[in-house]
């Protein structure tokens, strides 16, 4: 029950964050130089024409009558119609909110299935050779741009080996969308691996020292368990953290990667938007991020309580 209150109070405690969001997103937006009409339009168009699609958006209203119909249009969930794609936004973010959701939970399993067995080696070898290589190879994947390994992969796997799409996306099947998101994945999974595989290798190192683990060991119980119920488990608080962050950072990067590899997710539709001026789009994938950076962080404090028992929520 302590948890249910506990979520409870967490989502509540979200208005006011995504209120603020709200104001600066709306702000910050107006304050970008072009008109949207003349952008809608083109270069050639009479000033008539301009002030008249203006009128039409709406946008000649004063910015507290627009704020206040962004706030209803929230509340309402009718987040508007696209001022360039001419569709409405609900329709949008539902058509590129998987794309994104699923190459962010790929690009994540990667960085598991990868980092935890390479952090755990490195750490139970400290400063032999396995260990060095790992740390190495873990600060040369910290050091590369993801844009430049996108190109990389492109080039190696597309354009050479020509066993995966170099871009685009392919709605053919679940099999052809999986192969789009396999280069994305790996390019957006890089530098999270990298840094998990430091940040677990540090926590096993740390951890392997403590009392408990050997008082564990003198009562004869399996290295195995020792492994996974003292040094693991209490690695991956530490890990859970980083994996959030990350996580975090994964939506805001995905603008990258989707643009690079031309995916049609939320990342590609904000740099459109941004591009067009399209003020209904750029404020509803903001605020989409911003609630899932507070449900992330929501997960990670209850995964907290599970790893560690000590930790009340």
């Amino acid at each position: 029950m302590s948890r249910v209150r506990y979520i409870l109070k967490r989502i509540l405690q979200m208005i006011p964050v995504l209120f603020v969001v709200t104001v600066l997103v709306f702000l910050i937006i107006h304050l970008i130089p072009g008109e949207p009409a003349r952008l809608i339009l083109g270069d050639k168009a009479s000033e008539s024409a301009v002030a008249a699609l203006t009128e039409k958006l709406g946008l000649n209203e004063p910015l507290t009558t627009q704020y206040m119909l962004f706030l209803k249009q929230i509340v309402t969930l009718d987040l508007g119609t696209s001022f360039s794609k001419q569709r409405p936004v609900a329709e949008l973010l539902a058509t590129c909110f998987p794309v994104t959701l699923a190459l962010t939970l790929l690009s994540t399993g990667i960085s598991l299935l990868i980092s935890l067995p390479l952090g755990y080696y490195a750490g139970t070898h400290k400063d032999k050779l396995g260990d060095q290589v790992v740390r190495t190879a873990s600060l040369v994947a910290i050091s590369m741009p993801s844009f430049w390994v996108g190109l990389l992969l492109m080039i190696a796997f597309a354009l050479k080996l020509k066993i995966l799409p170099a871009g685009g996306w392919d709605t053919t099947s679940l099999w052809t969308q999986f192969k789009c998101l396999i280069l994305p994945a790996v390019t957006q999974a890089l530098m999270t691996t990298a840094l998990l595989v430091r940040n677990t290798r540090n926590s096993v190192v740390d951890i392997t020292r403590m009392d408990y683990v050997d008082f564990a060991r003198s009562k004869g119980i399996p290295d195995r368990e020792v492994r996974s119920r003292h040094v693991m488990r209490n690695a991956t608080i530490s890990t859970v953290t980083l994996l959030s962050m990350r996580m975090a950072g994964t939506l805001g990067g995905s603008v990258i990667i989707e643009t690079v590899f031309s995916i049609p997710g939320i990342g590609k539709l904000a740099s459109d938007a941004i591009f067009g001026r399209d003020y209904a789009v750029i404020q509803s994938v903001v605020l989409l991020f911003a609630v899932m950076v507070l449900v992330i962080n929501l997960i990670t404090d209850i995964l907290y309580s599970l790893l560690d028992p000590r930790v009340s929520l």
